[in-house]
């Protein structure tokens, strides 16, 4: 065994910003040859990695994936410190290829996706690697898997990756899925979501503590008006429909056409296919924020 001074494991440590333990390891499997021991560590993700795993992470990318039957959908969200490195291809390519491997492995959390495989390694291994080459904190922070049982999916990745979503639609003819109408519907649905940040598909889907909040608010507001209660009903009830124009997504304006909703272009494009078309559900991540 080579004899391993303090001072050779004190430049190894500062060379790495690794644990003096971990260093002090490198350097006996390597008999202390100095470059070797900073390949063992890098192999081991230590090198680098521990002292960054202290700092914030306020930046970061959401990947999206759907597979190629268009049944099986995923999201991921990967935080770093900055926005210089979210916007780096090799972070980005990182954040896509997690959601790819949620949506072949389906694990059920963050944790179960860490032991997932990785090009030969566990995905784990992969992002402590990548904390190392870029030399920034990084985390897994968030993930949405999605199936569509009777009919599709379609993703959109917006602004780099700072909004992605994932909307599942539902329709009767498998052959409705490959139908240039519905690809194009599709994929405008799901920039609508990216844009205009609806809270439900359809009206039925907006939580019935949302509504009770929402009408709270606009009674009060009635209330102020000095009107009889029956007229202050109607104001208020009026301001509700008004709320689901804005937030439900079938009742949205299409942004690219404000003269029809959403709902109206499902069906036109239902005729032009020859299949009724219509908004299950869907999924929409914005870097830092909740999941809508």
């Amino acid at each position: 065994m080579a004899n391993i001074s303090a001072a050779l494991v004190k430049q190894l440590r500062e060379m790495t910003d690794s644990p003096m333990m971990e260093c002090k390891k490198a350097l006996v499997e390597a008999e202390g040859d100095l470059d070797s021991a900073i390949d063992i560590l890098r192999r081991n993700g230590l090198a680098a990695a521990a002292k960054k795993a202290g700092r914030d992470t306020n930046e970061g990318a959401i990947g999206a994936y759907v597979s190629d039957d268009l049944k099986i959908g995923s999201l991921v969200e990967v935080a770093c410190e900055t926005d210089f490195v979210a916007s780096n291809p090799r972070f980005t390519g990182f954040t896509t290829r997690l959601a790819e491997i949620v949506a072949s492995e389906q694990p059920e959390d963050i944790d179960a996706l860490l032991g997932c495989p990785y090009e030969g390694e566990t995905v784990q291994d992969a992002l402590t690697e990548l904390i190392h080459v870029i030399g920034e904190n990084m985390k897994i922070s968030r993930l949405v898997l999605r199936r569509a049982d009777a009919g599709a999916l379609s993703s959109y990745v917006h602004m780099g990756g700072k909004i992605a979503v994932l909307v599942e639609f539902a329709f009767e003819h498998p052959s409705t899925s490959a139908a240039e109408p519905y690809l194009v519907f599709a994929h405008d649905v799901a920039m609508q979501v990216a844009a205009a940040a609806p809270t439900a598909a359809v009206r039925e889907d907006v939580p019935a503590d949302v509504i009770d909040h929402e009408i709270s608010i606009y009674k009060a507001q009635a209330a102020q008006s000095g009107k009889p209660e029956a007229i202050q009903e109607k104001m208020a009830t009026g301001r509700l429909e008004k709320y689901f124009k804005s937030f439900v997504l079938n009742e949205q304006e299409f942004i690219k056409d404000p003269g029809i909703t959403i709902d109206a272009y499902a069906a036109n494009v239902s005729e032009q296919v020859g299949d009724k078309i219509s908004i299950v559900g869907f999924d929409r991540l914005e870097r830092g924020g909740s999941e809508a």
